[in-house]
């Protein structure tokens, strides 16, 4: 139990043991729980920090009914143990910066890239916790930003179709004649198509199926924008894809920044500004092609825990559990 996150019900099943009663003897006796130095601020704050290295990530997560908390890791510890660095009920930035400055500051001068998303008030703690250290941001979260500005342009096509849709229904319905929807050479209505083409968008061209092939081609001959949205999303993926020198980035993001300007695209343009105010950040990552995926699987692993838990009854002792799998050495 202290090497894997499994529950005493799991045990149970295996050993014909009462989970229940083994659940208060572990938590009451056997896990120290009750000696634990943190016991106190557990619910408000954790803190190792000899778990800190060179390289940490900085991210979210959800414990129980959309409660956040702000963790920080040691990204060379993948994911294992030693690699909880802090962990903060919340994500206010002054409340997190107060909690990371308890670390001595010749420590947290030592950290040289931390990796993070687009989040404002992480971008503040970073800066303020770590001031010598190279921010970067997650090229993850930067792809999925356009990829939800090319799904928000076909959802708004969508309600069109149905409304259109509904309009020619009621139409039919007056004049008395069966309602006969207009379809496409591969079969599909207008609501369908947009309806079925959401994950060809996500996908590049080269991997679609022929099948989807089909749906793309009418799709976009139907809805040129549509065509537009998905080569500015593809054209930045294949930016962090292809390039692998800094300065050749920043030719191909100016590029880039050139073809939104002339897409027109709202969507678009709020993407560009916020990119710009993050320039530097964000071509950080050429710098060692790091990433937040460290931070995205210690969630992954927070979420089974919780799932196997089937919630989080007691904040205190469920962050116990979690450093003990990855605070102290096993």
């Amino acid at each position: 139990m202290e090497r894997f996150p499994v529950t005493c019900r799991t045990l149970e099943d295996f050993y014909h043991i009462n989970g229940h009663t083994f659940e208060k003897q572990y938590k009451e006796v056997l896990s120290g729980f009750r000696q634990w130095d943190q016991l106190e601020h557990a619910e408000q704050w954790l803190l190792f920090p000899q778990n800190i290295g060179r390289r940490l990530a900085i991210d979210e997560s959800s414990l129980s009914n959309g409660e956040l908390y702000t963790f920080v890791t040691n990204r060379d510890a993948h994911t294992r143990e030693c690699s909880l660095v802090a962990v903060v009920e919340g994500t206010k930035s002054e409340d997190v910066i107060a909690v990371l400055e308890r670390i001595d500051e010749q420590q947290r001068d030592m950290v040289e890239e931390v990796t993070l998303d687009l989040s404002e008030s992480m971008r503040k703690i970073v800066r303020a916790a770590f001031p010598k250290a190279n921010r970067v941001i997650d090229r993850f979260h930067i792809q999925k930003l356009a990829c939800d500005a090319v799904q928000e342009l076909r959802i708004r096509h969508r309600w069109d179709a149905i409304d259109q849709g509904n309009q020619e229904r009621e139409d039919a319905k007056q004049r008395g004649k069966e309602y006969t929807p207009f379809r496409y050479p591969n079969g599909d209505t207008r609501r369908e198509l947009l309806i079925r083409s959401r994950y060809l968008l996500f996908k590049s061209a080269d991997k679609w199926s022929k099948t989807q092939k089909q749906r793309a081609a009418i799709l976009f001959e139907e809805y040129p924008d549509i065509k537009t949205a998905y080569s500015l999303c593809h054209s930045l993926r294949m930016i962090f894809s292809k390039n692998s020198q800094k300065d050749a980035a920043r030719l191909s993001m100016a590029k880039w920044y050139n073809k939104v300007e002339e897409a027109g695209l709202h969507s678009f343009n709020v993407i560009a500004r916020t990119f710009y105010q993050r320039y530097d950040e964000i071509l950080n990552f050429y710098n060692n092609r790091s990433s937040n995926a460290m931070a995205e699987s210690f969630n992954a692993k927070i979420k089974l825990f919780r799932a196997n838990l089937r919630g989080v009854a007691d904040r205190k002792f469920f962050l116990f559990r979690i450093a003990k799998l990855y605070a102290y050495p096993q």
